[in-house]
């Protein structure tokens, strides 16, 4: 395979994030949009030693909304899976499964709508820094109960985050349990959903879908503006599950952008992105669905000290 800056991202993921061990079964979900990704990454699987399995979902095959009984039994059998496929709003809960069994079985790197740019400019890094200053917010923002979030724009919630575990997402993907994303740069938790009260003014919510508000009570979703916030809800319809807040997660990548991708735009510094629905076991709420909405530009307080101010950290 040809030295080229693909080559050096998929070799980064395969060997310092998800850490390939020889022998290890590593199944590979892609499409034919990603395929030149799911080669290079192959290649540095079949390098390592991996066993490995490409699946290759077909385009007569979607939206896929539920795992066929092989899938099932691929993924439980993998001790590492990475997920490839153009995010879309019907696959929300075949993610969601893939998200539960892939940790649970073994550990998963999800990359919704990863593309060919984003891997060579995020995923070709020495992530070292990133994960210092990711657990730097980690130990600042953990277990505040007086969280504030505002903008400009109007964004103003108020929630506590005490006694809720928090994750950092910094590109390690080596341990049985983790579900990660590639590109890497966030530290996330979900509020206590009681205390979750005020609005949320976003630029984005999931891939390509804004702006718009949203508005919560006590955790739920009970108002919204905006084409794509209207989108969502009539994708998950009367599901009370996916009205609830499911994730606070603050962006730490330097390199990222604000970009109509949620994978990236989610990671870039000095955004936060809350989640409406599955809390990844870290909230209460259980949910087949969940659906990223991100803020820009952000002021966060928490123990009575500014954090960032204005979309800039202050630490």
């Amino acid at each position: 395979m040809k030295h080229t800056k693909l080559d050096a991202a998929a070799d980064r993921a395969i060997n310092q994030a998800l850490r390939l061990k020889p022998r290890e079964k590593y199944l590979l979900v892609t499409d034919i949009q990603k395929l030149e990704i799911a080669e290079a990454l192959a290649f540095h699987a079949k390098q390592a030693g991996a066993e490995t399995t490409t699946y290759l979902m077909t385009e007569t095959l979607r939206p896929i909304t539920e795992p066929t009984r092989p899938f099932k039994e691929l993924i439980r059998g993998a001790n590492v899976t990475t997920y490839l496929l153009e995010g879309r709003f019907p696959e929300k809960p075949f993610r969601g499964f893939m998200v539960a069994e892939g940790a649970k079985h073994g550990r998963i790197c999800m990359m919704p709508g990863i593309t060919k740019d984003m891997m060579e400019r995020l995923v070709a890094i020495d992530f070292t820094e990133m994960a210092r200053f990711t657990k730097q917010v980690m130990r600042l923002m953990k277990d505040a109960g007086d969280v504030t979030v505002e903008n400009a724009a109007g964004t103003k919630i108020a929630f506590s985050v005490e006694g809720r575990r928090w994750d950092a997402d910094i590109g390690d993907i080596s341990k049985k349990g983790v579900h990660g994303n590639l590109p890497a740069g966030e530290c996330f938790t979900c509020p206590v959903e009681e205390t979750f009260t005020g609005k949320i003014a976003i630029g984005l919510i999931d891939d390509k879908m804004g702006p718009g508000e949203m508005t919560f009570k006590a955790g739920k979703l009970i108002g919204f503006k905006g084409a794509g916030i209207a989108e969502v809800i009539k994708t998950v319809g009367d599901d009370p599950t996916a009205r609830i807040i499911g994730e606070f997660g603050i962006g730490t990548n330097r390199g990222a952008r604000i970009s109509p991708n949620m994978l990236e735009a989610e990671k870039a510094f000095g955004t936060v992105h809350f989640a409406i629905g599955d809390s990844y076991g870290i909230g209460t709420n259980k949910s087949k669905y969940h659906f990223d909405a991100l803020v820009e530009k952000v002021t966060i307080t928490a123990k009575g000290r500014t954090i960032a101010k204005d979309g800039k950290f202050l630490i």
